[in-house]
């Protein structure tokens, strides 16, 4: 697999990976994905275009975004960052760590009523976008891009045409998302060692499940064949970040890849990240890590902290309690 240096200057910079790149301004600049659709793509086929409301540090936003690359040709899209950078001259954390991304576009207020990336606003003929049309909630929109790309090769659909199939993959992506993901910030946002270890436990059991059904399906990925899946991809942006917790909660937390009950999961992992649509989406280590701070030590305010801060998981957030 290819390390981050080798990834090209035109996706740091369009992922939020190069650290010169101012990416938030009083103004919100955006930032204009023209990385693997071709100019020649754009001006000779009418490819359905996306206004994407996103942050590059958001794994649930990180979703949309490998679906997009994994589609790139067959949707065009405009990165833009839907949080203002501001200094945190009120101390909203409470620890007097900078908190810079807490308040959001007016754009991502209006267009979603939760107010979360990712986002996605389709943008008609005339290159407006159309507010009214917009598509959140980051496990349905992998099924919506990919739908708009309905790409006529069977085996680069997200989500199979077979209806057993879709209906399967849309369970296990719900599995995923409930057992893989939201115990991540769980390890992270609790302050009681117990309650980390029990979040911890509870996310490794859920590898395993995911790993034993990968066996099952003889391939390196939830499909089997090395084809993607939305199940792959709602667990991928995690399966990226947990090699944060051996540096924020000890060694005791590095997930046991050697274990045989996560020897698929490791092959998977090999796999899924070692594909180029994959790797041009992944954000700097050390960025994220020095990031992920403010949840290690349950300062971030953000809805999802505010959840778990109250006792309940990240996928059961409310609007009304874990509003920030």
């Amino acid at each position: 697999m290819s390390n981050f240096n080798e990834i090209p200057t035109t996706f740091k910079s369009n992922f939020g990976l190069d650290h010169n790149i101012k990416h938030h301004t009083s103004s919100h600049t955006n930032i204009t994905h023209t990385s693997t659709t071709t100019i020649q793509n754009i001006m000779t086929s009418s490819v359905p275009k996306l206004r994407y409301l996103s942050a590059w540090f958001c794994p649930y936003a990180h979703r949309a975004t490998i679906a997009l690359e994994h589609h790139a040709g067959l949707v065009d899209y405009e990165w833009v960052e839907g949080w203002e950078q501001r200094k945190d001259q009120n101390n909203v954390t409470g620890t007097g760590n900078e908190w810079w991304y807490h308040w959001k576009a007016d754009e991502l207020k209006r267009c979603n009523p939760s107010a979360l990336v990712p986002t996605l606003i389709p943008i008609d003929e005339g290159g407006k976008p159309i507010e009214s049309k917009s598509v959140y909630e980051s496990l349905v929109t992998i099924d919506y891009v990919d739908a708009i790309a309905n790409p006529s090769d069977e085996n680069c659909k997200l989500v199979p045409s077979d209806p057993y199939l879709a209906a399967k993959c849309r369970i296990w992506a719900d599995k995923v998302n409930r057992e893989c993901c939201s115990p991540y910030y769980g390890v992270l946002v609790r302050t009681d060692e117990k309650e980390r270890r029990e979040h911890f436990d509870k996310l490794i059991d859920g590898l395993k499940a995911f790993s034993k059904e990968i066996e099952n399906n003889k391939g390196n990925t939830f499909l089997g064949g090395g084809r993607l899946s939305n199940v792959d991809i709602a667990l991928m942006p995690w399966a990226w970040r947990f090699y944060i917790f051996e540096h924020y909660r000890g060694p005791e937390y590095i997930i046991p890849y050697d274990k045989p009950e996560l020897s698929a999961y490791k092959d998977w992992y090999d796999h899924v990240f070692s594909l180029k649509s994959v790797q041009k989406t992944l954000p700097d280590k050390d960025r994220y890590l020095h990031h992920i701070g403010k949840y290690a030590d349950a300062s971030a305010r953000s809805k999802v902290a505010n959840a778990v801060r109250r006792g309940v998981a990240a996928h059961e957030l409310d609007d009304d309690k874990d509003t920030y």
